[in-house]
């Protein structure tokens, strides 16, 4: 996708398949606030939101899909992620994948660094519109407990830090302990969160008026 008119097109595509603003938020690498103002714009909203910026919310759109197309590139970027975590913490009982992009990058950290897999669905997938708080996300059945484990969380983008946060919380509520974050991009320069430090391979700075 090349720029604003392409985003509009995908988010139009996938609101059509029946995706949620959470969902599409996920997919385009995007805010919720972007995702609603994308979908408003493709004209697929049933209620437009209104919109403060006349030209749109301030976002970076990050689209990897020249990593996440090819198994080799993908486990290169993982092995990467997995060096950047043991260069600054101890070992890990389990990596947690953030769904949908996180998990197949964790499954290449959990292989490097020898622990088990965990999977965790933000509450942004079901999100729609209204309160994201009434919304809870869960860990699935088919991974890894984190229940009295030390863990890394993996994800591929840091938009706002909302869903690294709300898995630190949901690790800890299950009495696990979450060592550290990794992604491929920080778009905030997000050092740390609630005391767990956050690494990152790319940082995007923003130069000028926001």
């Amino acid at each position: 996708m090349k720029n604003v008119d392409d985003l509009i097109a995908s988010a139009a595509e996938l609101a059509d398949r029946g995706l949620s603003k959470g969902e599409i938020a996920d997919e385009l690498n995007v805010s919720r606030e972007t995702a609603s103002w994308l979908v408003e714009r493709s004209g697929t909203a049933t209620e437009p939101e209104p919109v403060e910026e006349p030209d749109g919310p301030h976002d970076i759109h990050v689209d990897w899909n020249a990593i996440g197309s090819g198994g080799a590139r993908l486990t290169y970027v993982g092995r990467a992620l997995a060096d950047l975590l043991t260069e600054s913490n101890g070992p890990a009982e389990v990596t947690v994948g953030i769904e949908k992009a996180g998990v197949p990058l964790a499954t290449v950290v959990s292989r490097e660094l020898e622990t088990s897999l965990g999977s965790y669905s933000p509450a942004k997938h079901q999100w729609d519109e209204g309160d994201i708080d009434d919304i809870s996300g869960g860990f699935s059945r088919n991974f890894a407990p984190v229940e009295g484990r030390e863990c890394f969380i993996v994800d591929d983008t840091v938009t706002s830090g909302t869903t690294l946060k709300e898995t630190i919380e949901a690790i800890r509520a299950e009495g696990g302990v979450p060592l550290a974050c990794v992604v491929i991009v920080d778009k905030q320069g997000v050092e740390e969160i609630d005391g767990v430090p956050v690494h990152s391979l790319i940082n995007v700075v923003r130069v000028g008026e926001q």
